[in-house]
C-alpha cells in the first residue's frame, strides 16, 4: 500500500471525498458512538497538525448560476494526524476539535487493512442515518407542498 496520501480513492471501492464528506456532516454524538463501539478510538495516532478553529469563506450563486459572491464566513476546524505512515485528515463546520479529530482518525484508518470493519461499522451506519434524516426532511417538506392550478372559466 502507497504511503502517499495524494489519491482521492482509498485502495478499494470507498472513495475518500464521499467518505470525508459523510463524517464532516455526520451528528457528532453518533459518530464518537460508532467510533467507540468498533474500537476504534483506542488507535494510537501523531498529531501533524492539532485541531485549530478558523473561518473560510463561502460563496454563493444568483440562481445557482450567476456569478459568484461572498456570503459570509463560517467557522470551521480542521486537523492533520497521522497512524503510523498515514496520514489523515478532518475538516468540520463550526468549533468542533473532537469530532475534527475523529474525522481525521477515520480518514487515516480507512487507508489501511481496517478500511473494510471502518467502512461497515462507522461509515455505512453514518450514511444511511444521513440518508433517513434527508428523507424525513422531503417528507415534512413535500407535506406543506401547495399545487395552483388554473381553472378554465368559459369566458374569453
Amino acid at each position: 500500500m502507497s504511503t502517499e496520501n495524494n489519491s482521492n480513492t482509498y485502495e478499494g471501492t470507498v472513495d475518500r471525498r464521499q467518505s470525508l464528506s459523510i463524517l464532516a456532516i455526520a451528528d457528532d454524538d453518533q459518530l464518537k458512538t460508532l467510533m467507540a463501539a468498533g474500537g476504534f478510538l483506542d488507535t494510537g495516532f501523531e498529531w501533524i497538525r492539532p485541531p485549530e478553529i478558523g473561518s473560510i469563506m463561502v460563496q454563493g450563486r444568483a440562481g445557482g448560476t450567476g456569478d459568484p459572491f461572498n456570503l459570509g464566513e463560517v467557522s470551521v476546524t480542521r486537523c492533520t494526524l497521522k497512524v503510523g505512515e498515514l496520514v489523515g485528515h478532518g475538516y468540520v463546520q463550526g468549533r468542533a476539535k473532537g469530532k475534527a479529530q475523529r474525522a481525521a482518525l477515520c480518514d487515516a484508518l480507512l487507508q489501511s487493512d481496517q478500511k473494510a470493519k471502518l467502512d461497515e461499522q462507522v461509515i455505512q451506519p453514518l450514511l444511511a442515518a444521513q440518508a433517513k434524516k434527508r428523507l424525513d426532511r422531503e417528507k415534512k417538506a413535500a407535506a406543506t407542498k401547495v399545487e395552483f392550478f388554473t381553472l378554465v372559466r368559459g369566458e374569453d
